[in-house]
């Protein structure tokens, strides 16, 4: 659960990110910060600064929105069945801030099959020349570096 009440969150994202969070909201397709973006790092999360998404799984999906094959490490995002809008989907959630995050869907490429639709409003970027503060993920941007077998 948020360690942030909605009062707290209300102060600190912006007016977009806590519409698309909190009230799971999807922001316009090819008009947010991320879905164009190539540069090597990871994707945080807005709320918990967990680490959700990597470059390296990132793809370009034609949908206007940033989409990944799989999350960083299993646990961090969860799914939930989601019927609004007149739309069966599935619904991604940060396991850690219970902030939505976009939809999963079974469209996706290879190796998975997944193409993990987020919205850029509930994401911060972190470029990997940048990630000092976050152990391990360095090594995902390193030639011949792997992450630990408890990273997987």
């Amino acid at each position: 659960m948020s360690k942030f009440s909605d009062q707290e969150l209300k102060q600190k994202l912006t007016a977009e990110q806590y519409r698309v969070t909190r009230e799971a909201g999807t922001e316009p397709p090819f008009r947010n910060a991320y879905w164009n973006n190539h540069a090597d790092g990871i994707y945080v999360d807005v709320i918990s600064g967990e680490p959700l998404f990597s470059s390296k799984d990132k793809f370009d999906s034609g949908t206007g929105w940033p989409s990944f094959t799989k999350p960083i490490t299993q646990g961090v995002v969860s799914e939930k069945g989601d019927s609004s809008h007149g739309m069966v989907r599935t619904e991604v959630v940060g396991t850690k801030s219970r902030g939505h995050l976009g939809h999963v869907f079974d469209d996706g490429p290879e190796p998975t099959g997944l193409r993990y639709c987020m919205n850029s409003a509930a994401l911060r970027f972190i470029p990997a020349e940048k990630l000092e503060g976050y152990g391990d993920y360095v090594k995902l941007f390193r030639p011949g570096d792997r992450l630990s077998s408890n990273q997987k």
